[in-house]
């Protein structure tokens, strides 16, 4: 089934389901906050971060539309970086994990922006898609109840998580660049 939408329509069903991931984060963040890890966390966690590849299914069969590809990963940015929040407050994630991820995501965020006044899309690698992924899954593990006797572990995806959230935002200027400069010349 197959709907077309306007390119700038906001209230499309794949939409929806990416502002309700963005409405679900606070509440994975106040939980990790004020619970700690749980298995109530890991499901809306779980469904929070599995409504990612939900709505770009939706987007495929119903209709995508630049709201949308705005709002995709406005959303990812905004679930990881309330979660790995809380994480912090509960002292589950050191702070500067935090601080690294969301420079990224903010400069990337502004990058975006810039080369998008300028008529430039840049595609996203599977390696970002990647990250994302591994956000995910650090995440997750993080609110996991048995993840508090295993810290070392949680260290480790975070910052392989982190490493990976720095190396494609490199890869991300890089190409940027490329594609701006290709563009000027032409």
């Amino acid at each position: 089934m197959s709907t077309n939408f306007g390119p700038t329509a906001i209230l499309t069903p794949a939409n929806l389901v990416t502002l309700g991931r963005m409405a679900g984060a606070p509440f994975v963040g106040y939980l990790l906050y004020n619970n700690g890890p749980s298995w109530l966390v890991v499901i809306l966690w779980f469904v929070v971060s599995a409504s990612d590849g939900v709505d770009g299914f939706v987007a495929r069969k119903m209709g995508a539309t630049t709201s949308g590809a705005f709002l995709d990963p406005l959303a990812d940015k905004v679930a990881v970086l309330i979660a790995m929040t809380g994480l912090v407050f509960a002292r589950r994630v050191a702070i500067i994990a935090l601080l690294l991820i969301a420079l990224r995501e903010i400069s990337m965020s502004v990058f975006r922006s810039y080369a998008a006044r300028r008529g430039v899309s840049i595609p996203a690698r599977l390696s970002a898609k990647i990250k994302t992924v591994f956000q995910d899954l650090s995440i997750g593990f993080a609110c996991l109840p048995w993840s508090k006797s295993h810290e070392m572990w949680l260290d480790v995806t975070v910052w392989i998580a982190v490493g990976l959230t720095l190396f494609t935002g490199f890869q991300y200027l890089i190409d940027g660049r490329k594609v701006m400069a290709s563009i000027h010349e032409s």
